[in-house]
């Protein structure tokens, strides 16, 4: 009698185990539904407003990067310097040239701005061909993704594939090519007609013809971008220091 009843206690223990993991699973599925996705709303003076869904379960840190930055008011000002018919807007120079990014003070405010400390900085790429697999965003349009360096015809591909840092594109028009090579990390959600009124802005002529015609005539100026992230910390993102081209090249020749 003794044994059939340890037996009993055993089966209820079990039972009642078996329905706690369930209840658990239930629990965490349901909170997981009940947490957002960030938004970021895009302030283009003259345009209107543009809101973003952003996707940290795609690409975290890249999300981390952009959502630290904006709130840090540093794409403030800035302009979409590249725009490229049926294909994208870039943006989130602050040189405006292409050629220009952030800095560690832009996404650390312990850090003075200009101070030894203050040093350029980069992201690993979050894409297929960097080794990363879970970013299977498509390059459609009105997803916004990471622009970034190409230093392949140097033999340093690698290089290029995590040099992104602030600036980013919108895309107008699917582009297939891009899938696996770019970081896409969320997508407009209200105010594809913004995209489209910026993507039509009027572009300067280039005297050379074999130039990409692609500087507006009038920058489309970003007021602001902010992210509600709706109470979830994304913390800030974790930097490597870039690769730095024009050392490379002086290394290559001797100089310096």
């Amino acid at each position: 009698m003794k044994s059939k009843n340890i037996i009993l206690i055993i089966c209820i223990i079990i039972v009642l185990g078996l329905i706690g993991f369930v209840c658990y699973g239930y629990f965490m599925k349901q909170n997981e539904k009940q947490i957002q996705n960030p938004i970021a709303t895009i302030e283009v003076e003259g345009y209107g407003t543009m809101k973003v869904e952003l996707y940290p379960d795609i690409a975290p840190n890249t999300v981390k990067n952009f959502i630290t930055l904006s709130n840090n008011g540093f794409y403030n000002g800035l302009t979409f310097h590249r725009i490229v018919k049926d294909f994208m807007i870039q943006g989130g120079d602050p040189e405006g040239t292409g050629s220009g990014g952030a800095s560690l003070a832009d996404i650390d405010t312990s850090i003075e701005k200009d101070s030894d400390e203050d040093k350029e900085y980069a992201i690993k790429g979050e894409f297929i061909v960097n080794g990363y697999e879970d970013n299977t965003l498509r390059h459609e349009k009105g997803v916004i993704s990471m622009a970034r360096s190409d230093y392949s015809a140097y033999g340093k591909t690698t290089e290029g594939y995590n040099s992104a840092s602030s600036q980013f594109f919108i895309m107008t028009e699917n582009t297939p090519s891009l899938n696996g090579s770019y970081a896409a990390f969320g997508k407009v959600v209200e105010g594809l007609d913004v995209l489209e009124k910026i993507a039509n802005a009027k572009i300067k002529e280039e005297e050379d013809e074999s130039a990409e015609a692609s500087t507006p005539e009038e920058p489309p100026v970003i007021t602001s971008i902010t992210v509600d992230t709706f109470g979830v910390n994304y913390k800030k993102p974790e930097t490597i220091e870039p690769f730095d081209i024009n050392s490379w090249f002086m290394s290559q020749y001797g100089i310096g």
